[in-house]
């Protein structure tokens, strides 16, 4: 497996923790996938769409064998397993998964783009993106992640939630 890419999970539906536990439980199932790191997970408020419960979001870094492409098809169908509906724009969802960076490529197809677009406007991103990947650096970027977040408005709609232990991808957080 020979392909690093960070994803953000988010949910605000239902058992939100679940949603994202078993997101990260179908990726770790497939072969072709190994979960490597999980941030803690951080309460947000929304964004965009603002008539909605607050969200539970992490970042998590795997390494696979699949393209950018076919990894993307396959978060589409784990959001349609865990009854992902597309009904508003940015609006409430059981969970979403999006592909923030694929190694340090930069990819725009009809369907893709890479690193994600709005990622670096977005604290809910980029905080726990720093806390698993704090020097990683973003195609295009000349700025650390530090300065990015420095530069973020919405910092203080980001609070932790859940700390990670440490322990491994099924005993994720603290009980």
């Amino acid at each position: 497996m020979d392909n690093t890419v960070y994803l953000s999970l988010g949910s605000n539906l239902g058992d939100r923790e679940g949603y994202l536990r078993q997101a990260i439980e179908f990726l770790n199932d497939d072969s072709s996938i190994s979960v490597e790191s999980v941030s803690s997970i951080y309460e947000t408020d929304p964004v965009g769409y603002i008539d909605q419960p607050p969200f539970l979001n992490m970042v998590i870094k795997l390494q696979t064998s699949y393209s950018a492409t076919r990894l993307l098809a396959l978060i589409q169908t784990i959001e349609h397993r865990l009854k992902r509906k597309r009904e508003i724009h940015w609006g409430p969802r059981t969970v979403d998964l999006d592909i923030l960076l694929y190694n340090s490529e930069s990819i725009t197809t009809k369907t893709l783009r890479i690193p994600h677009p709005r990622m670096t406007e977005r604290a809910f991103v980029m905080i726990p993106l720093r806390e698993i990947a704090p020097d990683v650096t973003l195609p295009g970027w000349q700025f650390s992640l530090d300065q990015i977040l420095s530069e973020l408005q919405d910092k203080e709609g980001v609070r932790i939630w859940k700390r990670k232990n440490g322990d491994g991808v099924f005993e994720l957080f603290e009980s």
